[in-house]
């Protein structure tokens, strides 16, 4: 569902640019995290340094984005869905900004975990990696297309997240017993799951935000709603 052109062309004007600065976050976002990985599975310690200083870029969109939000809300107060779509919107690079800090801290560990040899074990996070990112991209595509369907289908995929984590971090306890030699590489590779669960948290957000944007719907605590 695509938002119908508001009356006022200067309103839509800033909530274009808005919308924009939040997409340019995003990609910057889901760069940093790809460049961690890439530092994590390639042994690549200058793609982790890359990702720490590209967060500052990050933190100051978030600091604009701000700015902006609040500035279209004292000039043109908006209501129902167009308030709803300046409040997402603000509220989503909130959730950019932090998962760009997941990304940072990811870098970190992974340039730990290059001062030594290679655990085979990494491959346990690639699953954890893939599926992350798929819901950020879709989390961020139904924000952009307004699309509700998408949205809720993103938070029901983030429970299998977890379980991808659970798994991963009970293997990689297991190894701990085996080969405590190891232990420190092990407890970064825990680290980096928890890192990615995290990301798939923050993708949840920005799907219930982005179908409360679209619908005025929301979808946050389905089992205290069910109750009440």
């Amino acid at each position: 569902m695509i938002a119908a052109k508001h009356i006022l062309g200067t309103f839509d004007e800033a909530l274009g640019a808005l919308r924009n600065n939040v997409l340019m976050m995003a990609g910057l976002t889901e760069r940093s995290l790809e460049r961690a990985m890439k530092g994590l599975f390639d042994r690549n310690d200058d793609l982790c340094a890359t990702t720490i200083a590209d967060d500052e870029e990050i933190d100051q969109l978030e600091k604009q984005i701000d700015k902006d939000g609040v500035d279209i809300l004292l000039r043109f107060q908006p209501v129902a869905s167009d308030l709803r779509r300046v409040v997402s919107a603000m509220k989503l690079s909130s959730n950019l900004e932090r998962m760009a800090d997941q990304a940072t801290t990811i870098a970190r560990r992974a340039r730990k975990l290059n001062r030594h040899p290679p655990l085979p074990e990494v491959d346990l996070i690639r699953p954890m990696y893939d599926h992350a990112m798929s819901m950020f991209k879709d989390s961020i595509d139904a924000f952009v297309r307004e699309d509700v369907d998408l949205g809720c289908a993103v938070v029901t995929r983030d429970e299998k997240l977890d379980e991808l984590n659970h798994d991963a971090s009970r293997k990689l306890i297991e190894r701990m017993a085996q080969d405590p030699d190891q232990l420190r590489g092990y407890l970064n590779l825990i680290f980096v799951g928890r890192c990615l669960e995290r990301v798939g948290d923050h993708a949840t957000n920005i799907a219930e935000d982005a179908v409360y944007a679209a619908a005025a719907q929301d979808i946050r605590h389905p089992s205290l709603t069910a109750t009440t």
